[in-house]
């Protein structure tokens, strides 16, 4: 679990020492290459992790996984410009996609089906742990040692990491063989590359990006049309098409999509629906935010117990999903009638409900794809969710920033200040102008999340794999 730790930390903790860094290479405008070459990368090693791990062996591509993160840590720390931290970056990222994946494959491999579920639970509880403690620790890291050090912690932590998954034991019985599938890995890399870098340019919501994003999505759309052709011919492919026929895999891989876009995309913008629509400070939107990621938590441990003891698995999002969408359309509809307490209360009963998804989710595709695969298995969850959350945000963002256009130039102005800037680039008189509309523009996003959640409800009632 110490690897996940790691992979899930290092996606949020350089967000804190964005400003330091920009200010230190003097190139703003680029600063968000440092995030978004990460996030490429770690989504295109996904699955390349999965098929060698099965091939290879999990424990043995963990090292790999393992040393090229210590690497690029420390080439990350060592840049002085923004493009060779975004080359050590990708390398990093490389690295931490196959920490994701293994992680989970290696928890498959070792422990029954059974109890697979109380183990996800674990796994989910300390990616909830890395999510909170991430910005924090980059915040204190980056004001009293220097950009530098949010790098270099990953190196002793990760030699750890490495250590311990030496004493692991050696795994038994057979192994995939492996064949290159060198048109896969091309086709799926530009793939995930324009899609992911349309998002981010329709994100901005500028008129002047819009041409860029649509090339991008047309150029997404043929890899994937080509690497499906691909896939289908090759011996060995890199995305199994056989597995994701299945109809649990499909369902739970979906869900997972569903899961992640509004999850990520509940995290992105409430911290600015709190701070510009009711007001709140910054401290204190960190302390509304942790009921969210208690309850996350304790969800996911509750219902990892519940499976394994019960052997049931649909159930739980089922019932959990429908109680999300709920709550998050009191929060479009009536979220400003609630005070801080309320609030909260609202948050960590989202929390503990969304906590019911994702361990289901991983031991039915695990479960689903028998011990051969189990690499492919958690690499296909991995990189759905990670698809999810990229289109999730990128919608909703979207959203958010034509509802205002439409509505009040002066207010889709000021949010987009406020959405590069931070809560610092809202000055106090144009917050109390804009307000009101932003609060209209938040309902409407709240509502698309409840969408998101309303599908994955759909998908999960829709599974066939109740049991295992």
């Amino acid at each position: 679990m110490l690897p996940m730790f790691l992979a899930v930390v290092d996606q949020t903790i350089i967000a804190t020492a964005l400003p330091a860094i920009a200010a230190a290479t003097g190139e703003l405008e680029r600063t968000s290459w440092v995030v978004v070459s990460y996030l490429i990368a770690a989504t295109i090693a996904a699955p390349v992790y999965g098929r060698l791990g099965d091939s290879f062996g999990r424990q043995r591509m963990m090292y790999v996984a393992l040393t090229i993160f210590i690497v690029a840590s420390l080439l990350c720390a060592a840049s002085n410009t923004i493009l060779l931290l975004t080359l050590a970056r990708i390398l990093q990222g490389f690295g931490g996609g196959g920490l994701m994946t293994l992680s989970q494959a290696l928890i498959g491999e070792a422990i029954p089906p059974r109890e697979r579920a109380r183990y996800q639970g674990y796994i989910a509880t300390v990616a909830v742990c890395a999510n909170s403690f991430g910005p924090v620790a980059g915040g204190y890291l980056t004001e009293h040692f220097g950009w530098q050090s949010i790098f270099l912690v990953n190196v002793p932590i990760g030699i750890l990491a490495l250590g311990l998954t030496m004493r692991l034991p050696a795994a038994r019985g057979e192994r995939l063989a492996w064949r290159a599938d060198p048109g896969g890995v091309v086709l799926f890399t530009i793939f995930v590359a324009t899609a992911l870098l349309s998002l981010e340019q329709f994100q901005r919501a500028d008129m002047q990006a819009l041409p860029i994003g649509g090339l991008l999505l047309a150029v997404s759309i043929i890899a994937i049309v080509l690497l499906v052709r691909q896939e289908g011919r090759t011996p060995s492919p890199l995305i199994p098409l056989n597995l994701l026929k299945q109809s649990a895999i499909w369902h739970s891989d979906a869900l997972a999509a569903c899961h992640g876009a509004a999850l990520v995309a509940l995290i992105t913008f409430l911290p600015v629906y709190l701070q510009v629509v009711r007001g709140v400070s910054p401290s204190e939107t960190g302390l509304l935010l942790v009921p969210l990621t208690v309850g996350i938590g304790t969800g996911s441990l509750v219902t990892g117990r519940l499976v394994s003891r019960t052997g049931r698995t649909t159930v739980f999002p089922i019932f959990g999903l429908v109680l999300v969408t709920a709550n998050l359309l009191v929060i479009a509809l009536w979220a400003n009638e609630f005070g801080t307490i309320g609030f909260a209360g609202l948050m960590l009963w989202n929390g503990v409900f969304m906590g019911t998804v994702m361990g289901v989710v991983q031991v039915t595709v695990q479960s689903a794809a028998g011990a051969m695969r189990l690499g492919e298995a958690a690499a296909s969850v991995q990189f759905s969710r990670s698809i999810g959350a990229a289109f999730g945000t990128a919608v909703v963002g979207t959203l958010l920033f034509a509802y205002l256009s439409l509505k009040n130039p002066e207010a889709a102005r000021v949010f987009k200040m406020m959405v590069e800037g931070g809560h610092v680039a809202l000055a106090p008189e144009q917050r109390a102008i804009v307000r009101a509309d932003i609060a209209d523009a938040f309902r409407a996003a709240f509502l698309l999340i409840a969408g998101f959640t309303a599908c994955g409800f759909f998908l999960a009632l829709t599974n066939p794999m109740r049991r295992i």
